[in-house]
């Protein structure tokens, strides 16, 4: 799935990630055989990385969202693309997900089955009056429910849920019961991942899948992410969420179309597209330009000034931006949008001052002043010609 964007520059996070993760993921998204792909922790780091993949292309382009979601592990894509978590946090913690759930996959057996055509008190019902282990796991779509369990239960549910009105009940081939108790052993080692990282405030509005609510708060998304592994995705309750705040597209990132099919089931009077390729994005431009309704954020070059006194020094190319050490001493704060004591130690610059780096490459201020903001975040990935410090300078008139 990785072979139509090997010639684009956003390939160029694959081998970020690929150091993140410690892996050649080249090999697992152009060569590795269906077999070694669809292993829990092979296909969640492959999938995640793709979305990272044309998350990053989009940018490119200079396209900003209102708001993201993911549904299940695109959750912690959508944290990544709202500045809530780093690049290499995330991939980091996909990695340990993935393996926790694997293991606890092998430690308690199970599968999933979608049920098409019923409602969610008929799916409910299916799973209670089957009086076994199993659960409802993704509320998707009207009409459209998944649930997941120990086999035996599962099949049971299904039939009940037939009998219930279903119209079709659909096996998903999977190494677990995803999103029910029976994960509740992946729960530790995700929880010790989950401590390791730093949580930004979002700069754009991040929907959970635990209870479909908008979550600004960095400190609760540890434990939405650690709930999220043995709670039902509220995918439906999600998108509904999405109109109640007035946005009439939705863009899906990442191999496949899947949830831009549920959006349009589920509403259809918002407009919805995948992006899986690189042609996709022209296809993507054209639905802008015919909505009017999309924002892009202009690249700003070297030298941008904000006001007579102010000035930020941007990307010098795209990467991992990491600061300087010597202006993010206790006190200066590393937040976007956080406020620096202007008159800090650590906070003055002289012209030619390394203020940090971005991937390899240096990023040296061409102004004297003082850190009043950071516009990026350590970790953060950023894009060339993105704000990344907020100076004020001294007069020039």
């Amino acid at each position: 799935m990785g072979g139509p964007w090997v010639d684009h520059p956003s390939w160029e996070v694959v081998e970020e990630a690929s150091a993140a993760a410690e892996r050649d993921l080249s090999h697992l998204l152009l060569h590795a055989p269906i077999e070694e792909l669809t292993q829990t922790e092979n296909a969640q780091l492959a999938t995640t990385v793709m979305s990272l993949v044309v998350l990053d292309a989009v940018e490119r382009i200079g396209l900003t969202p209102a708001a993201c979601a993911g549904h299940s592990l695109g959750e912690y894509t959508a944290l990544v693309a709202s500045g809530a978590l780093g690049f290499e946090d995330g991939i980091r913690l996909v990695v340990a997900r993935g393996e926790a759930m694997a293991r606890a996959g092998e430690e308690a057996p199970g599968t999933m089955a979608a049920l098409l055509g019923i409602a969610d008190d008929d799916a409910e019902a299916a799973c209670m009056r089957a009086e076994g282990d199993v659960w409802v796991a993704n509320y998707n779509a009207p009409g459209q429910v998944v649930i997941a369990g120990t086999p035996e239960a599962v099949a049971r549910a299904g039939e009940l849920a037939k009998a219930l009105g279903a119209k079709r009940v659909m096996p998903i081939q999977v190494s677990g019961a995803f999103h029910t108790p029976l994960m509740q052993g992946a729960r530790a080692d995700l929880r010790k991942a989950l401590a390791e990282v730093t949580f930004l405030t979002p700069e754009v509005r991040v929907v959970a899948n635990v209870d479909a609510h908008v979550h600004d708060d960095p400190a609760e998304w540890p434990g939405l992410l650690s709930a999220q592994l043995c709670s039902p995705v509220r995918w439906r309750q999600t998108l509904e969420t999405f109109a109640g705040l007035g946005l009439t597209s939705l863009v899906e990132l990442g191999p496949g179309g899947v949830l831009s099919g549920l959006a349009k089931r589920s509403l259809p009077e918002i407009q919805s597209l995948a992006v899986s390729k690189p042609e996709d994005l022209d296809t993507l431009m054209d639905q802008i330009g015919a909505a009017g309704t999309w924002r892009a954020e202009p690249a700003l070059h070297q030298g941008e000034h904000l006001y007579m006194s102010e000035r930020v020094v941007v990307s010098p190319s795209s990467g991992i931006f990491s600061p300087e050490v010597s202006l993010s001493a206790p006190g200066t704060g590393l937040l976007p949008g956080t406020d620096v004591d202007p008159d800090g130690p650590s906070s003055a610059v002289d012209v030619g001052d390394l203020v940090g780096r971005v991937g390899v490459s240096e990023v040296r201020t061409p102004f004297a002043g003082q850190v009043i903001r950071w516009l990026a975040a350590d970790g953060e990935r950023v894009q060339d010609g993105q704000p990344l410090v907020w100076l004020r300078v001294p007069d020039a008139r």
